[in-house]
């Protein structure tokens, strides 16, 4: 049987299909929730329409499907919410199931470790929160936060340009005095939530193998000091518009650049010797706990 999990954020649509003994990605859509939000003060039409026809769309594939939402969805008003939800089951046939951010933080750690023995910082990143744990055999510390990448591009608009005009350190500062923190340290840092393999692979950084465990979900890796130097290269000197126009989502890479100041001040504050990009979200913890 085939299994399919969306899960919609602020900014990303991730899909997955699952059938039996392997999780298989499917391209999402990146629908602006969050952005359009801030600029309308409510969900906007046509990224509802968009949302409702691509779930629609994935019944050719199955008629098993799970669809929950997490960051800009939790704070909808409680009428537009209810509207909302009403229209997504009426037009759909299926529910949409709003996921706390401890949840979501819970299943996607769960997801994330499925093969670590060792003492890991598992970072979620969206569009709209941001979630931290520090994890040995079960969570040890949480570090919530309801800001996330576009937050950052309100303040930073330069940061989708083909080149950044804000120094990486401006940005940093500002993520670094309204993001909450862990106190516990970590050698290694895990990033999910939101396609950090595909950014690796495809923005023109450098990476290696991961040596540090065996995870089909996790095959690559880089050590601090070339993350921080290939986020000063990607900020000044990686053209944007260049990846843009060979990708078949350019919306996708909007908030990258955000993203990577993220990464970086989570990483120093924990004490990070090694980064592991994943495209990790929750339908591997989703998965796990239904199994």
């Amino acid at each position: 049987m085939t299994r399919i999990i969306v899960e919609v954020g602020s900014t990303c649509t991730k899909i997955d299909k699952f059938e039996g003994n392997k999780i298989e990605k499917i391209e999402g859509a990146t629908i602006q929730f969050k952005k359009h939000y801030i600029e309308d003060k409510h969900l906007r039409e046509n990224d509802i329409k968009l949302l409702i026809k691509n779930v629609n769309n994935l019944k050719n594939i199955s008629q098993d499907i799970y669809v929950c939402g997490t960051s800009i969805f939790r704070n909808l008003e409680k009428e537009e919410k209810k509207e909302f939800l009403n229209r997504f089951k009426k037009e759909t046939g299926y529910n949409f199931n709003i996921i706390s951010q401890e949840e979501e933080n819970l299943l996607t750690v769960n997801g994330a470790t499925k093969e670590v023995n060792q003492k890991v910082a598992v970072f979620i990143g969206g569009g709209g929160s941001t979630e931290i744990s520090v994890f040995n055999k079960g969570i040890i510390e949480c570090a919530n936060t309801k800001i996330g990448v576009i937050d950052i591009m309100e303040q930073f608009k330069d940061l989708a340009n083909n080149f950044a005009t804000t120094d990486l350190e401006e940005v940093k500062k500002y993520i670094k005095e309204r993001l909450n923190l862990p106190k516990e340290k970590s050698d290694i840092l895990i990033l999910t939530g939101g396609g950090h393999e595909k950014f690796a692979r495809e923005s023109g950084i450098k990476y290696e193998e991961n040596t540090i465990y065996k995870d089909v979900a996790a095959p690559i890796m880089m050590d601090i000091e070339t993350r921080r130097t290939e986020t000063e290269r990607y900020f000044k000197e990686i053209s944007l518009d260049d990846i843009r126009k060979n990708q078949k989502d350019p919306d996708w890479w909007y908030a990258t650049r955000a993203m990577c100041a993220f990464v970086l001040v989570v990483a120093e504050a924990i004490e990070a010797k090694y980064i592991i990009p994943t495209n990790i979200a929750m339908a591997y913890g989703i998965l796990k706990k239904e199994i």
